[in-house]
């Protein structure tokens, strides 16, 4: 279980002469990340400058002579990341681009132990990432409410940059609440000045308590280090996504079916409001789970489930964050006038689990194991650049553990068919994966500006 501290940090006056107390109770639950990815084929084509010593020093006798197209494997890569120990029974926080197409993932334990590490789950949407090692009684750091946490609190960031070991750096919350930085589709970020580099992703942003309010996850800087702004995903969201992982092998986030945008100066004035707050709504999707509900476009959304909503990119945190099949309270301004509406929030269409990866205890007679797909709409064209003439659905998700990956299943390719079958949509590729004639599945794919077909045997898993 994971231990939940929500009272606030205490803010009394005064200098800390020394931080090790905080460090001594955190830095055993911070670990080192190693991470091993799979080598890939690469084609040399003639004219490479294959006959230089080069080549020959790092590759062997394979590269002498200049013959056209060769093929290599290039060594296995390794990446470093940091993460932290959240439940004394091994489960760890990162984030996603650690662990993201890891074939092995090795932990270091401060007390010089190295163990094994699976992949729970993973959400590229908010950039975090659930690993688990096997042991009892480790140590683990206390998770406090990330809400409570206010501009001026000293912190202190742990983990493990540019690979050197267990660093110890300290700071301020610089601003809490961060987004539309372009870095994830989920963004409500903790900024810091405590220095964060490469190798800190994944690792612990703490309170002077040693409880965990962040995961550090990027950094804005023009040189590649530290330049005094580091981002953390709080822990809040963290928490709820990992929660879900653990439970459900994905995260899953509510849907309304509108269209919102912040409220500028110029549309409330427009609008008659009195203030810049809310999300203005501009268009209901028909049929939605909002258009059921009686919104209409041109309301304003004041307040969602209880809580204000300051601006379009709050809500739609809100609105994510709720389980699908809540019914909630949404306080909205329609020409003048404050009502409260009641909507049923749904699942985000358009994105379906095949099946889950199989896990100790698990029963599953589909097939393609731990592959999420959504519908190709014209936005996930544009974003991926697939041609209009190609037909089918993109896969947003491939389990690094899964036979897919084995197979050669990368996010961004789109399914074809299934078993010669032609697939047009998420919730049709579902059922062409529930209860087939055995576990040997035969795709075409579309990757890389061309299709080919690829087989996925699943038949020796588990």
């Amino acid at each position: 279980m994971v231990e939940v501290d929500e009272t606030p940090v205490s803010r009394q006056s005064g200098s800390h002469t020394s931080f090790a107390p905080v460090v001594k109770k955190v830095a055993p639950a911070v670990v080192k990340i190693v991470v091993t990815t799979k080598a890939t084929n690469v084609s040399v084509p003639q004219g490479f400058g294959m006959d230089d010593p080069f080549w020959r020093y790092f590759f062997g006798d394979q590269f002498s002579g200049r013959t056209p197209n060769r093929q290599f494997t290039p060594p296995r890569q390794r990446g470093l990341g940091s993460g932290v120990i959240v439940t004394k029974d091994g489960y760890i926080l990162t984030n996603n681009h650690v662990v993201d197409g890891a074939e092995e993932v090795k932990v270091s334990l401060q007390d010089g132990r190295e163990l094994s590490a699976k992949v729970v789950g993973r959400d590229p949407k908010s950039d975090i990432a659930v690993i688990k090692i096997e042991g009892k009684d480790l140590p683990f750091v206390t998770i406090a409410d990330s809400e409570k946490v206010q501009v001026g609190d000293v912190v202190l960031a742990v983990g493990n940059p540019f690979g050197v070991g267990q660093t110890v750096t300290t700071g301020i919350v610089s601003a809490t609440g961060r987004g539309n930085l372009g870095i994830e589709d989920y963004e409500d970020f903790i900024q810091t000045d405590a220095a964060i580099n490469p190798g800190n992703s994944g690792g612990a942003l703490v309170d002077l308590d040693g409880r965990l309010i962040g995961i550090n996850t990027a950094i804005y800087s023009r040189t590649g280090g530290n330049q005094g702004i580091g981002f953390a995903v709080p822990s809040n969201l963290a928490r709820d996504v990992m929660s879900s992982l653990i439970q459900d092998g994905k995260v899953t986030r509510g849907y309304l079916g509108i269209m919102i945008q912040d409220v500028t100066p110029a549309l409330a004035k427009e609008f008659k409001l009195k203030d810049s707050t809310g999300a203005l709504i501009g268009d209901v999707v028909p049929k939605g789970p909002a258009d059921k509900a009686g919104f209409k476009e041109g309301d304003v959304v004041l307040e969602f489930n209880g809580k204000k909503v300051p601006d379009s990119r709050r809500l739609r945190l809100a609105v994510g964050a709720v389980k699908p099949g809540s019914t909630v309270p949404v306080k909205i301004l329609r020409d003048g006038s404050a009502k409260t509406l009641e909507v049923t929030v749904q699942q985000q269409p358009g994105t379906e689990q095949l099946a889950k990866s199989s896990g100790p205890g698990d029963t599953d007679n589909g097939t393609l194991n731990g592959v999420t797909v959504g519908d190709l709409d014209p936005q996930t064209r544009r974003q991926m650049n697939i041609p209009e003439t190609i037909r089918g659905v993109v896969i947003t998700e491939v389990q690094p553990d899964s036979a897919a990956a084995e197979a050669g299943l990368r996010p961004g390719d789109v399914i074809q068919e299934i078993n010669r079958r032609p697939v047009k949509t998420a919730e049709e590729a579902v059922k062409m994966t529930e209860a087939p004639k055995d576990k040997v599945t035969l795709l075409r794919i579309w990757s890389n500006g061309g299709s080919r077909f690829l087989v996925v045997d699943e038949s020796k898993v588990g």
